[in-house]
């Protein structure tokens, strides 16, 4: 019979250890007999007591009880809220180390799938706050009394928070407004276990250049006093662009409905990207930190190595953002992406901006360049910009048969980059050049990056 194994740890003991690690979530690690313990808050170098939480078959969680010896990184932390919510889990790390730790989880991974591969140092900010863009934030009652702010990690309990220090400040003051007006009028809170209350969420998009403001009701029921809910939110935030309403019945945890209507202003805001105009609506995936993207797109643009009769393929273009922006410098940029509404949009963005040399297409992106493939394109450059999941097995073969001279690879997940790399070095593509990360999300571990495959 085989013998069940034995953590050398056990639920709720109290122990010190030292940490030795930081995981790529931003927890430190520990060991007990080569036993890991990811520890919440605790930095590499420094001993500290905690209580273990949770014991798993192969590793254990932790909670901080107590620092003993502080590591010469650490930082006070702003608010401990921030921490519990997940906004900024690594802000008791100083900055420029939330940089090096980024470049290191890069590296590590690339070194673990035996590519032979320089990371360079990971562009950040000057001021690494106030930069989001964009808030969804959940509305609940907590003591009979309309709240917003963000869950606390791994649960569905409501923490009230005001000042949300990642966000640009313009997002915080109108979520305020907001809450107010609708306290005012005794909108209900909806209720995640009954499915019953108004008020879900509240969507705010700013942006950067233009300075426009949206704000999105999310409404489960309806919004009775619309109108003079409306005249109370525009007389206290006349700046505002756009005043919509979403209607989501969903049970679960999905964030928005399929029906929009607007209260007042316009359906949407514009933003500017290197001096490309875009149109943002309600639905539209647009990055969320815009000083760090554009020096995201910039780094697309120099690694490209565009030449005017290149023909570019921009996987995954969303509302046409990296299109656009490569259009001018090129003969012609086909984009791809499976909502139907961000081709919409991107084709509206072209418009836009005067741009004629892009060609828009709904599909799913390895179904397209698939078709592309078979009907004889044959691109100079294609980039990517993936979700977190990475590049499909079929995409990848596509690019291999197009047989492109370079493949920018936009990553949100150096995990499914590094696995990527190695079927596209297997193809006969090389990383030849240092892949440049970015830091698009500080005091949090998140990570994009720019990497040039080119053939061999």
């Amino acid at each position: 019979m085989k013998q069940k194994f034995m953590a050398p740890v056990q639920k709720n003991e109290t122990l010190t250890v030292h940490i030795t690690d930081l995981t790529y979530e931003g927890l430190g690690v520990a060991k007990v007999d080569q036993f890991p313990l990811f520890i919440e808050e605790a930095l590499p170098t420094e001993t500290v007591q905690v209580q273990v939480v949770k014991v798993k078959q192969h590793f254990a969680f932790a909670k901080l009880l107590k620092i003993i010896t502080p590591s010469a990184d650490r930082v006070a932390a702003v608010d401990p809220r921030y921490t519990q919510a997940g906004i900024a889990p690594l802000q008791h790390l100083k900055y420029e180390k939330q940089l090096e730790f980024k470049q290191h989880q890069l590296a590590l991974l690339f070194q673990k799938a035996q590519l032979n591969v320089t990371v360079a140092p990971t562009i950040g900010m000057e001021q690494p706050v106030q930069y989001r863009n964009k808030a969804q934030i959940p509305v609940r009652s907590i003591n009979g009394q309309l709240e917003t702010g963000f869950y606390r990690r791994h649960s569905h309990d409501l923490i009230p928070i005001e000042d949300f220090y990642i966000q640009e400040p313009a997002i915080d003051q109108a979520l305020l407004v907001v809450r107010d007006v609708l306290r005012d009028f005794q909108v209900t809170a909806y209720n995640e276990e009954n499915h019953r209350g108004v008020i879900r969420n509240i969507m705010v998009r700013y942006g950067h250049h233009s300075h426009e403001l949206m704000v999105v009701l999310v409404i489960n029921e309806e919004l009775v006093d619309a109108e003079a809910i409306t005249q109370a939110i525009l007389k206290k935030l006349p700046q505002l662009t756009s005043l919509l309403v979403n209607v989501n019945h969903s049970h679960g945890n999905r964030l928005l409905g399929d029906k929009t209507y607007l209260l007042a202003g316009q359906e949407t805001i514009t933003d500017e990207i290197l001096g490309t105009k875009f149109m943002i609506s309600p639905l539209s995936f647009y990055q969320v930190n815009p000083v760090q993207t554009e020096r995201l797109y910039q780094q697309v643009l120099d690694k490209a190595a565009l030449q005017p009769d290149d023909l570019v393929i921009d996987a995954y273009c969303g509302i046409g953002s990296i299109s656009l922006v490569l259009a001018p410098k090129v003969k012609h940029v086909y984009g791809v992406d499976v909502v139907a509404a961000a081709i919409t949009d991107a084709k509206a963005n072209a418009k836009l901006n005067g741009i004629d040399n892009v060609t828009f297409v709904t599909n799913k992106a390895e179904d397209q360049l698939a078709k592309w493939e078979a009907d004889g394109l044959h691109p100079n450059v294609v980039v990517v910009d993936p979700p977190r999941r990475g590049l499909d097995a079929s995409l990848i073969n596509s690019v291999l048969a197009m047989k492109p001279e370079r493949l920018v690879y936009v990553s949100c997940n150096p995990a499914t980059l590094v696995r990527d790399a190695r079927l596209l070095h297997d193809g006969g593509y090389n990383i030849k050049q240092p892949v440049q990360p970015v830091d698009q999300f500080p005091q949090t571990p998140h990570v994009e990056s720019v990497t040039v495959f080119e053939r061999d």
